[in-house]
C-alpha cells in the first residue's frame, strides 16, 4: 500500500503519525504530476480528488474507487481479493 497526496511532507508526516500507519506516504505537492497523470487533479484548486487505485504487479489499474468511498479501504480490499 502507498498513499500519494498533494499535501506537503510535514503535513503527511503528521497524518502518518496521527493515523499510526506503517505504509509510505508520498507528497505530490511540488508539481502535482502524479495527480495529473492519474486524472484526479483539480488544477484550479491545486488539489486532487479522493481516489484509490488498485494496481496489479504488471502495473495495470484493475480498480478505481472515487469520491467519498475512496476513504473506505473495503472496496480496494475486495478488488484485491478478486481473481
Amino acid at each position: 500500500m502507498l498513499l500519494v497526496s498533494t499535501d506537503n511532507v510535514p503535513t503527511l508526516r503528521h497524518w502518518a503519525g496521527e493515523l499510526g500507519v506503517s505504509y509510505p506516504f508520498l507528497s505530490d505537492f511540488a508539481q502535482r504530476k502524479a495527480s495529473k497523470d492519474y486524472g484526479v487533479l483539480i488544477a484550479e484548486r491545486g488539489i486532487a480528488s479522493r481516489a484509490t487505485f488498485v494496481i496489479n504487479p504488471q502495473g495495470v489499474i484493475t480498480h478505481i474507487e472515487e469520491g467519498g468511498s475512496a476513504v473506505d479501504p473495503l472496496g480496494a480490499l475486495e478488488a484485491c481479493s478478486r481473481k
